[in-house]
């Protein structure tokens, strides 16, 4: 009996023995796996600290440059052109003659019609003489009197049209390619060349009806060109009363000074149209935000752990987003690998 017991009694502490180290071990892997897991967990991403700084908030819109004046040169009467007094591309100054048209007709018939006005005044005259005789009627001489007005008025219409013979430059400013020479035969009909003031330009654009109350006369607005990186500034001196209907934009103009010529009119412009400065903005990457439903999220660190936050954002540069509501600042953003981040994840975060 005493060894059958003692045989069993072995038995049971070898199992008693078995168990438990079966359990040690099954503790120690489950202990290795959430160590482990923990540090799987724990994702590396990269953060920034929020912080408030001046931000002006603009529109970019699209416009073009016009000339201050332009004008298609044409003459007000046919004739030759006698004279060219100006060059292709040249500079021409306000009240200069710029062509010159035949005028030998119109002198002679000036000259026809003087002699005529000298002969109706003498018989004014000489009727005005045989009234006071009562030698004629009255009649007789207000005939010989509407003679000589209307040889006078003769004399004013050629003097007029001899003025028109002369075509002068309306402003000062540049004249573009001809399109006639020396010798043609032009008609009212006839676009001459081109006359354009560039000596400041006028800068046109529109604007989104939302924002037709922020546009005041003085407003000032910046503008960019293709050729040149360099930045122009611009006034506001005129804006359209009406907001266009198929459009829903309101049409405004400013001036530009050109007084180096490196604008060029019709040109394309964008134009930089400021809105309001914050004094504090606060400021994210754009990789930082994740578009959801119901608007857009970030993630912040939260005592080592990620937070979604959800935030409204205003005005964006090319690579921040201003946030208008959600975060504060001092708040660690998250910036990069947070596409792969859940609400609560552990994150490892290095600053930039």
């Amino acid at each position: 009996m005493s060894k059958r017991f003692a045989t069993v009694l072995i038995i049971i502490l070898l199992i008693i023995a078995a168990l438990v180290s079966y359990r040690v071990i099954v503790n120690r892997e489950k202990t290795a796996e959430n160590v482990g897991g923990r540090q799987r967990a724990e994702a590396k991403v990269y953060g920034i600290i929020v912080s408030g700084k001046p931000f002006s908030d603009f529109l970019s819109l699209s416009g073009s440059i016009e000339p201050n004046e332009v004008i298609n040169l044409r003459s007000e009467i046919s004739g030759i052109v006698e004279e060219l007094n100006f060059s292709e591309g040249g500079n021409v100054s306000n009240g200069q003659i710029l062509i010159k048209i035949n005028d030998a007709e119109l002198k002679a018939q000036l000259a026809q019609a003087t002699t005529r006005n000298s002969l109706a005044a003498e018989n004014e005259r000489r009727a005005k003489l045989l009234l006071e005789k009562e030698a004629i009627s009255q009649e007789e001489y207000d005939i010989a009197s509407a003679d000589h007005r209307t040889a006078q008025s003769q004399i004013q219409l050629i003097e007029a049209q001899l003025i028109k013979t002369a075509i002068r430059a309306p402003f000062s400013g540049t004249v573009g390619l001809r399109n006639i020479s020396k010798g043609s035969y032009i008609t009212p009909m006839t676009d001459i060349a081109q006359l354009v003031d560039m000596s400041k330009v006028k800068l046109e654009f529109s604007i989104p009806e939302r924002y037709a109350a922020k546009v005041k006369i003085g407003t000032s607005v910046r503008f960019t060109v293709q050729g040149t990186s360099d930045e122009f500034p611009a006034t506001v001196y005129a804006i359209e009363p009406l907001v266009e209907t198929a459009t829903r934009t309101l049409r405004v103009r400013a001036w530009a000074d050109n007084k180096d010529s490196r604008l060029i009119p019709g040109t394309f412009a964008n134009v930089i149209f400021p809105l309001e400065t914050v004094e504090k903005g606060l400021l994210v990457p754009a990789e930082a935000l994740i578009p959801i439903q119901n608007g857009k999220k970030i993630f912040v660190k939260k005592d080592g752990l990620a937070k979604e936050v959800l935030v409204e954002t205003g005005a964006r540069t090319d690579a921040d987003v201003l946030i208008v509501k959600g975060i504060n600042e001092g708040d660690t953003v998250l910036t990069s690998g947070v596409m792969s981040l859940r609400d609560g994840s552990p994150v490892n975060v290095t600053l930039r």
